[in-house]
């Protein structure tokens, strides 16, 4: 047996050190291909499942949304006119009886700044049913203002609340201001007044 190595014009490459060394990396990252499209397969998986939650969820509304025009429908014949329309102004008057100024007032001393007071308050529902309130308050300055609104946003019984006027007061010494902020009672409370 004759081996024939002319070192001169092929030089040594030690093949098994050029594999041991790439081989280790390129199976690194087969691996790590195999994971990522593993985790690519599971979330499409999921999202399919998604989907179909969504497109239940939607026929839901849907169907809803036709029993409720149905309702409304029989609701606007004549003959129920007089029935609907005295049984929405009962469920106002329901609504109203049950906002209690007592709970507002324990709930806004719990977010007035020292330095602010209420000159009116005034109480009504919007056109979502939610109790909208509109205060009037009196203040050495602005920054009070804004102090009772961010002290507002951070309280669970007050939401949406925002500055939407300002101006000098009446008696020429400080600031007037308007707030206006959704009322959020406790569930189970009773009127108490």
């Amino acid at each position: 047996m004759r081996l024939d190595i002319n070192l001169a014009t092929r030089p040594y490459e030690d093949a098994r050190e050029f594999w041991a060394r790439w081989g280790l990396g390129v199976g690194a990252l087969a691996l790590l291909t195999l994971f990522l499209i593993g985790l690519a397969l599971n979330g499409w998986r999921n999202a399919g499942r998604d989907r179909q939650e969504i497109a239940r969820l939607n026929a839901q509304i849907g169907e809803r949304d036709r029993e409720r025009a149905q309702a409304q429908a029989f609701l606007d014949l004549s003959a129920n006119r007089s029935t609907r329309d005295q049984s929405q102004f009962l469920n106002g008057l329901i609504q109203r009886k049950s906002f209690s100024w007592t709970r507002v007032f324990e709930e806004l001393e719990q977010v007035m700044p020292s330095n602010l007071h209420v000159v009116s308050l005034r109480p009504e529902l919007n056109e979502q049913g939610q109790m909208q309130l509109e205060m009037r308050v009196a203040c050495d300055t602005r920054a009070a203002a804004v102090e009772l609104v961010h002290r507002m946003e951070g309280s669970k019984h007050f939401q949406g609340a925002q500055l939407v006027q300002e101006g000098g007061s009446d008696t020429g010494a400080g600031v007037a201001a308007v707030v206006d902020s959704i009322y959020i009672p406790d569930s189970g409370v009773r009127s108490d007044d």
